[in-house]
């Protein structure tokens, strides 16, 4: 993988380095820019002690401090990026689990098959800390892991992932949010039992909703739960092209009522899609007075959503992000699954989800902010403000491109790129998918 700029400044030593001539978005900064459209701006970036310490227009900043300057020459700059939704126990299983016909149904069975026979301890290390190589590799700082959490996979899972955490704090920051079917609340032990899990994990509360009988009673106890253990919420709602799924609506309400204090996530959302303009009106309006925000999955929803043998898909899968923005509801996009049978491909690079969603969701014309949606808005429903953004006292974890504006980066999102971590370039070395071989037998 080839560097945007040359490394050696920003490999040796702890002193200042000065990145001149950079294009930051607007969106991601307070800094004084020169602007120069699309929601872009020219500015020279000064770093000392692994923080972002001056942002300033171009050549305002004579030799400061006899700092060593490196000339991005209009190269983009992001802040490092934001994941808020993966799964890294699911991730990585393809060669040995594949999905049958790439569908949802077939997608579970697989899934479900494949947990039970191989997910030890173990197998699940392994794979998750391949997967966060890859995402530190390509940029990302920050993530939320969704955890299956059916008995005895947790028992398991929780605690693989709190060791992980352990391992990658100087990395990546690590959150989990339970991951199981509303109707496992059929077992009242079973909602008081993994709300506790996730609290001692300092994790997050979740579950995937679908249109069954008291789903609002259930929603509303997760709510209630949460409640009492200061346990954000982040639900998988309506993954389905069936117009007549409005779980999301259901959360919305159950948010209201219930006054709830935490945050709640919405993913996926895709039935929205296909509902009329007064149904998405009604809920939209309630999930904006809810404050809840939604995530985008378009990778993996282009994947799934419509897939029927020997016919071409008729929609995209996607929910209604521009119709959610309009109102002020917080939207992201995230990865979500890795060659798993969700999704077969992908890499946890955040620079390719935002490409494919510019794309596949018209997240352009103009670009305005929309960066926002895999940077700061993300890092905000994850609770952490000082992440996905480039500021005075930020910490210097950015990622520079040589692509210099948004439609060069859109045309080779795998363009050659540099992460900084705390001001130095990291090793882009991404682990060989061999690695993997002794798991993947069948």
């Amino acid at each position: 993988m080839a560097d945007a700029i040359d490394t050696r400044e920003l490999t040796m030593g702890d002193g200042a380095v000065l990145l001149a001539n950079a294009t930051l978005p607007s969106a991601v900064t307070s800094g004084v820019l020169n602007h120069i459209g699309d929601g872009l701006g020219r500015a020279d970036i000064l770093i000392d002690k692994g923080e972002v310490a001056v942002i300033a227009p171009c050549g305002e900043l004579i030799d400061p401090d006899g700092a060593a300057m490196v000339d991005l020459d209009g190269g983009l700059v992001l802040p490092g990026l934001v994941d808020m939704h993966t799964h890294l126990d699911k991730g990585h299983i393809w060669s040995r689990r594949p999905n049958p016909d790439g569908t949802f149904p077939g997608a579970l069975d697989a899934v479900k098959a494949d947990r039970e026979a191989r997910w030890s301890a173990g197998d699940v290390r392994r794979r998750m800390s391949f997967a966060l190589a890859c995402a530190h590799a390509h940029g990302t700082v920050l993530m939320r892991t969704h955890l299956d959490s059916i008995p005895p996979q947790d028992g398991i899972s929780w605690d693989v992932f709190k060791d992980i955490r352990r391992e990658w704090a100087d990395r990546i920051d690590l959150q989990a949010s339970a991951l199981f079917g509303i109707d496992s609340l059929d077992d009242p032990a079973f909602l008081p039992s993994i709300a506790d899990r996730a609290a001692e994990a300092g994790g997050s509360l979740g579950a995937v909703t679908y249109m069954i009988d008291g789903l609002e009673d259930r929603v509303e106890a997760m709510f209630h739960a949460a409640e009492r253990r200061g346990l954000s919420l982040d639900f998988h709602v309506d993954e389905t092209a069936d117009p007549d799924a409005t779980s999301l609506r259901v959360i919305a309400e159950a948010a209201i009522r219930t006054s709830f204090s935490g945050k709640v996530v919405c993913g996926h959302c895709c039935s929205l899609a296909r509902q009329s303009d007064d149904a998405v009106d009604r809920t939209l309006d309630l999930v904006a007075d809810a404050g809840i925000g939604v995530v985008s999955l378009p990778l993996c929803n282009m994947y799934l959503m419509d897939r029927a043998g020997g016919r071409t898909p008729r929609w995209r899968g996607v929910t209604l992000l521009h119709e959610m923005k309009a109102r002020g509801i917080p939207v992201a996009v995230a990865s979500d699954n890795t060659r798993d049978p969700f999704y077969a491909y992908g890499d946890l690079d955040m620079v390719e989800v935002y490409a494919q969603a510019v794309r596949i969701l018209h997240l352009d014309h103009p670009s305005g902010d929309w960066i926002r949606a895999a940077t700061s808005t993300p890092a905000d429903l994850l609770g952490d403000s000082t992440r996905g953004r480039l500021d005075v006292g930020s910490p210097a974890d950015m990622v520079v491109f040589r692509a210099r504006n948004w439609n060069e980066l859109i045309a080779r999102p795998a363009g050659a790129r540099t992460v900084l971590r705390a001001g130095r370039a990291i090793s882009r070395k991404l682990p060989d998918f061999r690695e993997l071989d002794d798991l993947m037998a069948t």
